[in-house]
């Protein structure tokens, strides 16, 4: 599996769960292979800053997320999306986003010098699928930005950012051609991110 799609709504076959696969289905038509998971389908309790994963990079946490931590390792891309609730991600993302706190390498003596988990094993990539009720930009809030600011500091280069405005109905977003066309694109663009890491890397080691 070369890039694992995450779907941060309870809502299977809405509109985030549609355009999540639909930027699945524009890196598949590049080669690459993909799985997505729908976070509603696992256990994910909040972090409660225990500071358990200071020495060992590992959340102490015994629960859904131990089964995902694999995959997003395995996965060299991601493709993140959430519904806008109240401005923000919805609450089963907030959990996942905050629960990858254990990628963040901090200096023991200055915890303003930090490392993210990909910097050190390798740079990743990814993509931010961020779905609204409202037309407008601002009533999104902070989804697409929170989405991206938090897999950006654990090292993934967020690559597009993919915005659904004024869809509520369960796949409504269907009838938004231009939307559904812009995660199709985003999709390729995101393999073909990978496929150009690959090859590069390839020709370095030489």
């Amino acid at each position: 599996m070369d890039i694992l799609g995450i779907i941060g709504s309870s809502r299977k076959s809405g509109n985030t769960d549609i355009l999540v696969r639909k930027v699945l289905e524009g890196a598949e038509t590049q080669g690459l292979s993909t799985q997505a998971i729908w976070l509603s389908d696992y256990t994910i309790s909040h972090c409660t800053g225990c500071e358990g994963c200071a020495t060992g990079f590992r959340c102490v946490k015994n629960d859904g997320m131990q089964e995902i931590y694999p995959l997003l390792e395995q996965a060299k891309g991601l493709v993140i999306g959430s519904p806008t609730y109240f401005y923000n991600v919805s609450g089963l993302t907030k959990n996942f986003l905050d629960r990858l706190y254990c990628y963040e390498f901090f200096d023991p003596q200055d915890r303003s010098v930090w490392l993210g988990f990909n910097e050190v094993t390798g740079i990743k990539y990814a993509v931010t699928v961020a779905v609204c009720e409202q037309k407008k930009a601002e009533n999104m809030g902070f989804t697409s930005e929170a989405l991206s600011r938090s897999v950006t500091a654990v090292g993934y280069r967020v690559v597009e950012c993919v915005e659904g405005y004024h869809v509520f109905s369960r796949g409504e977003v269907k009838q938004k051609p231009e939307i559904m066309e812009k995660a199709l694109k985003a999709g390729s663009k995101l393999a073909r991110a990978l496929n150009l890491h690959k090859r590069v890397h390839d020709i370095m080691k030489m």
